[in-house]
């Protein structure tokens, strides 16, 4: 098994020593370094091949938010988890759309942030659905009309099919529940959430959901009183 190569970025040595003692111990994650400052992230990730970043958000050089858009947008970016001390501030957020995988708070218990590494180096958000609906809670201040316009004309180039899973990737839902609720099978699932990342130029569920958020398709399913439109089998 290949262990999972993790970098972590936090101003407080404190805050990385305790991370990197906690984590290190597991068999399947190397700490392949630290950072105390969002501007030495990416010499580091090409140094270590860092699959994995965990980064905290306020940082007094280069925030945690500057260091995710730079690393989100390299063509072999790896996944990032903000480190962070609130729950869903607007910074928070900030990051999630330029495409970290998730979220965790400082004071989560060990084995819950070995957990999202796990995830997230698998591929999968660390988005609980109760957290999802914090942040579109979170997002719901206020959409501007000019990316409610960009969002759905985006979200237009999908199928009827992708349409639907896009909603329920947006819900929160794992691809189990997407499957059971939609007719099909885990692996068709997966496959819609491949053609939905590819079609609209994204990296993550995280950023499906908030795209869907913004162009009302999570509105338009509360009214229709929670039916996805889906045909059945």
């Amino acid at each position: 098994m290949t262990a999972i190569r993790l970098l972590v970025v936090d101003d407080d040595p404190l805050v990385r020593a305790g991370l990197s003692l906690m984590l290190g111990g597991a068999e399947d994650v190397e700490i392949v370094g630290e950072a105390a400052d969002g501007g030495e992230v990416e010499a580091l990730v090409d140094r270590t091949g860092a699959d994995v970043v965990l980064m905290d958000i306020r940082m007094p050089v280069v925030d945690g938010l500057t260091a995710t858009e730079r690393l989100r947008a390299r063509a072999d970016a790896p996944q990032i988890i903000v480190l962070t001390t609130f729950h869903a501030d607007d910074q928070v957020l900030r990051a999630l759309r330029a495409g970290a995988a998730g979220f965790v708070l400082k004071d989560t218990p060990p084995a819950e942030i070995l957990d999202a590494v796990r995830r997230v180096a698998a591929g999968d958000p660390v988005l609980s659905p109760a957290v999802t609906r914090q942040l579109m809670d979170q997002a719901a201040g206020g959409v501007a009309d000019t990316r409610r316009t960009r969002a759905r004309e985006r979200v237009g180039t999908l199928n009827d099919r992708e349409r639907e899973v896009a909603v329920a990737v947006g819900r929160g839902l794992a691809n189990a529940a997407i499957a059971a609720e939609l007719y099909m099978s885990v692996a068709t699932v997966k496959t819609h959430v491949s053609r939905i990342l590819a079609k609209l130029d994204l990296g993550n569920r995280v950023q499906i959901a908030l795209l869907a958020h913004d162009a009302g398709l999570l509105e338009e399913y509360q009214e229709d009183g929670g039916r996805s439109g889906g045909s059945g089998p």
